[in-house]
């Protein structure tokens, strides 16, 4: 039966293998992959699509031989053998006793899994914070010192590093980590599934980091035709970047809603559920209906550039709009792919720290099942100045107006939450406020963008770029850092610096601000997007943007030492340090392997904050006591 090993009490039955794999033997596999796919590749192609396919085939290979590296294949390897894992397998695999270790292996513990996206999202957000520093250098001054190629390339380089980012952000570490534990399951539904989501993803950061060494990305992070047809081999890895991430957050969707649907705790029906978990499983659904999209219009871009079709090459019967239709179906939905865990993730911190229920449960579902409706009749308002179907022009300016009722319902439901509440004004409530003003900011300036003839004059200036650094940087990510501040303890055992954390947040507040107001006065004065020489008019706009961008650099640097620090070295965590009646916080810290000794009974919502206080009804095995708010005795009056 092969080696065995030894895991505390536990013998694994050819598990030798298994125990050598990680991420290392996947870094070094997957870079012989790579290179005998270029070798032979090279070899054998020839003609003008030849560096294409070499280049593509070569990342294919960086991907198989890195995932067969890091052991994603085992258990389907075992199983067609007929030699599937055993419980003590699936310990070893679940990281049973290994430390800090199976951070570094393909582990399938959701929790472990949960800080992997963290940490990735931490770094991706890194690299795309370096090239946006980059960009507004440049921009600083009215004279190019990059060149328009290279600038061109550093911005397309940095849009879709921070959209795949903010994807990520909230849905990868707290959907993973903290949505199983509060609907009281003890594990995601596919685990290992739930671990090749997260390393196919890890192996597609290098291949779209690659793209700085082969040309770049020329055509910004919407990669549009035919102009992606004519860029150098970085598109190449653009494409494959994407088709990856799509498999990605396809296989973690299914997870989640499978989770989310199947493996609630008995008695927590769906209006008892938690709000955070109603936002990552409509945020799911919704991806898992629009991502394709996108990662159709990147399979047709790669056989246009390397076996020469032409599905969107105008000269050979092609059509640019093809192109454009696909994105855009992926493009503007993909907006409240990223808004709606992070305003899910701000409606379940409010009550908290208002000590108050939440204001409109069922209004605030209805308003996130709205925008996730009316995401998909919205896109064409991004093609009202190319010339397609301008008689839809009109519709699709009202389906756009119209989004903007739902998502004014999410915000009635936070404010409403917060109104004539006992406020706790701790780090994660301060991001609350930034969240509603900068947020309100960016979805008043998307109301005028709505409208068609306000679009015609404004679109493809610097004012639609301060908008959607509004809507999805100073909303979205305001409610990330939230979710970070929140769960920061349960995750890590520590608590967040409170001191260090506040000045980050005042730093973080002014710069972005100084940065985007002044990005919306030079828009409204005409200067375009992605250009790299603009006049001596936009000079002072420009300055002060890029003031403002490094006030708020120094400011989340300010905030990743703090995170390091208090990671490291932080004050011990309570289970329950801030008093709340979600399940999450009734097990202990650290969260123990399985989550729960016995599975819990939920007898109430758990937003019943203020309530006097009731006999307890049941009793739950979960390290928390009678009367632990949000299982048995939810009424607990709350300070």
């Amino acid at each position: 039966m092969g080696e065995t090993a030894t895991v505390g009490d536990q013998h694994l039955r050819g598990g030798g293998v298994m125990r050598r794999l990680n991420a290392f033997t996947g870094v070094v596999a997957g870079i012989v992959a790579a290179a005998l796919g270029w070798g032979i590749s090279r070899a054998l192609m020839s003609g003008p699509y030849a560096d294409d396919r070499t280049i593509s085939i070569a990342m294919v290979c960086w991907i198989l031989g890195f995932l067969v590296g890091v052991g994603a294949f085992t258990g389907p390897v075992r199983w067609a053998l007929g030699r599937d894992l055993t419980h003590a397998d699936e310990q070893f695999m679940a990281g049973k006793d290994q430390g800090a270790f199976r951070f570094f292996r393909f582990t399938t513990d959701h929790k472990v899994i949960g800080v992997q996206y963290l940490v990735l999202g931490m770094v991706t957000f890194g690299v795309g914070g370096i090239l946006a520093l980059l960009i507004r250098t440049e921009a600083a001054r009215p004279t190019s010192t990059f060149g328009p190629a290279t600038y061109n390339a550093i911005v397309g380089l940095h849009g879709i590093v921070m959209v795949v980012a903010t994807i990520i952000m909230i849905v990868g570490p707290f959907g993973n980590f903290v949505m199983p534990i509060m609907i009281g399951a003890r594990d995601m539904a596919f685990p290992r599934l739930n671990a090749l989501s997260f390393w196919t993803l890890f192996a597609a950061v290098p291949v779209l980091l690659s793209a700085i060494f082969l040309g770049g990305i020329p055509t910004g992070w919407s990669a549009y035709a035919p102009l992606a047809d004519q860029a150098p081999p970085g598109m190449d890895a653009f494409l494959i970047t994407i088709i990856l991430f799509v498999v990605s957050s396809g296989a973690g969707a299914v997870n989640l809603v499978t989770t989310a649907v199947t493996m609630r705790a008995r008695g927590m029906t769906w209006n008892r559920t938690p709000i955070f978990v109603w936002g990552v499983a409509v945020t799911s659904i919704l991806g898992l209906f629009v991502m394709p999209a996108f990662m159709a219009s990147q399979v047709l871009e790669g056989l246009d550039r390397t076996i020469g079709t032409s599905f969107y090459i105008a000269a050979r019967g092609g059509s640019p709009w093809l192109y454009e239709n696909l994105f855009w179906l992926m493009g503007h939905p993909e907006v409240y792919v990223i808004l709606l865990p992070a305003v899910a993730a701000i409606m379940e911190i409010t009550p908290v720290f208002s000590r108050k229920p939440l204001f409109g449960f069922s209004a605030a579902i209805i308003g996130e099942i709205g925008i996730v409706t009316l995401s998909v009749f919205v896109w064409a308002h991004h093609m009202f100045t190319t010339g397609w179907a301008p008689a839809l022009n009109g519709p699709f300016m009202l389906t756009t107006e119209l989004i903007s009722i739902p998502t004014g319902l999410l915000i009635l439901v936070i404010i409403g939450t917060m109104w004539r509440g006992r406020i706790w004004t701790r780090l994660p409530m301060m991001f609350v406020y930034a969240f509603l003003w900068n947020f309100i900011i960016g979805g008043i300036t998307g109301i005028y963008l709505s409208d068609v003839p306000v679009d015609y004059q404004l679109h493809g200036s610097l004012f639609v770029t301060a908008h959607f650094h509004f809507t999805l940087m100073g909303g979205a990510m305001m409610g990330a850092l939230a979710a970070l501040c929140f769960w920061f303890p349960k995750m890590t055992g520590r608590m967040l610096d409170e001191r260090l954390g506040k000045v980050s947040f005042w730093i973080t507040q002014i710069g972005f601000n100084i940065t985007f107001l002044a990005i919306f006065y030079i828009g409204l004065q005409g200067e375009p997007r992605r250009v790299a020489d603009y006049p001596a008019t936009f000079a002072t706009g420009n300055l002060v943007a890029t003031i403002g961008a490094y006030i708020l650099a120094i400011g989340m640097l300010i905030l990743l030492y703090d995170v390091i620090w208090s990671w490291r070295h932080g004050e011990r965590a309570t289970s329950n340090p801030w008093g709340a009646k979600t399940l999450e916080w009734q097990v202990p810290t650290p969260v123990p392997l399985e989550n729960f000794e016995v599975l819990p009974v939920v007898t109430s919502d758990p937003y019943g904050y203020g309530e006097p206080v009731q006999p307890v009804a049941a009793s739950v095995a979960t390290g928390a006591g009678p009367g632990s708010p949000g299982l048995a005795d939810p009424g607990r009056l709350t300070p």
